[in-house]
């Protein structure tokens, strides 16, 4: 299977979400928690991403995480992932338990494929402060795309991780867990790059983004993944291919912004103020630019 059948595939398969104006979603991707260890490089930007998350459920976002939100393939034990951020999956809960939380697999966390794993690993977490077990996410199912469909007007946006256009990261990903379960943590305190990662390799990063963009093309509907780590928000001239980036960048986390239908890209960081008090902030980085209008521009080309 080709990587624009496996993509169709998932695109045909995903669950449809319908929303209107008066929804808000902020889309996350590439979390990448892992065990609070030296190489857990979500751990440095834990306290933004949870400052983030305050920020979204008191605004009544929906939560939605496009893949690779767990770091499972340098990790084999999910609870050492738990333990060492439980304060970011209660919050997770509180999404959940609103019915205001969705989430992708990723080739990081393929595990979540398995329905019977997802209920052993995620229907609860241990809460530290009260010392006891506490429901997680009981019953999720995560899936592998998601369709948003606007009510209205019936445009769609196809969310997905969009490793399905990587080979070495699906059909091989068996080979590169591998890999980077049994030799990347020691390479990586040389410096060395994982030869798994298009994060890391900007050529491979660049095949995988020319491969969805021609698959957006080639199908006119509109993208929204994750994967390379680089976000990216079409221009006028572009076609709507969106990347959510990711959370694990040295002084920063990205996200996309769905609200009044139109999507946004946005920075959460920390700033300093004329007294030097630091503070988390967010920018704006590009946007806002309606669903609709990237809709248009397709419907234009064909």
């Amino acid at each position: 299977m080709s990587a624009n059948q496996r993509l169709t595939r998932v695109f045909k398969e995903a669950k449809e979400i319908t929303f209107d104006d008066s929804d808000k979603y902020v889309v996350f991707s590439d979390c990448h928690r892992g065990d609070g260890s030296w190489a857990d490089d979500f751990a440095h930007n834990e306290r933004i991403f949870f400052h983030a998350l305050n920020y979204y459920y008191d605004q009544e976002f929906t939560y939605i995480e496009t893949g690779d939100g767990d770091e499972l393939w340098e990790n084999s034990r999910f609870e050492d992932i738990k333990q060492a951020h439980s304060q970011i999956f209660w919050k997770l809960s509180q999404f959940y338990q609103n019915k205001r939380l969705y989430l992708i697999w990723g080739n990081h966390n393929r595990r979540w494929k398995n329905y019977k794993q997802c209920q052993k690993d995620l229907s609860q977490y241990y809460d530290e402060r009260d010392g006891k077990y506490k429901p997680l996410f009981e019953g999720i199912i995560v899936h592998e795309g998601l369709v948003m469909r606007q009510a209205k007007t019936g445009s769609k946006v196809f969310l997905v991780h969009g490793h399905q256009v990587d080979y070495l990261n699906d059909t091989l990903w068996w080979f590169s867990r591998f890999i980077v379960r049994n030799f990347w943590k020691l390479l990586q305190l040389g410096g060395a790059k994982d030869p798994t990662s298009s994060a890391k390799n900007f050529r491979k990063r660049n095949k995988i983004e020319k491969a969805i963009i021609k698959w957006v093309e080639e199908k006119n509907q509109i993208v929204l993944a994750g994967h390379t780590h680089r976000s990216v928000f079409p221009s006028g001239k572009e076609p709507p291919y969106i990347n959510a980036g990711s959370c694990v960048h040295p002084r920063c986390i990205l996200a996309i912004e769905i609200e009044n239908g139109s999507m946004t890209l946005v920075k959460w960081f920390v700033n300093v103020n004329d007294n030097g008090t630091l503070f988390m902030d967010r920018k704006l980085l590009e946007g806002p630019r309606k669903i609709d209008d990237l809709v248009r521009k397709l419907v234009k080309k064909e």
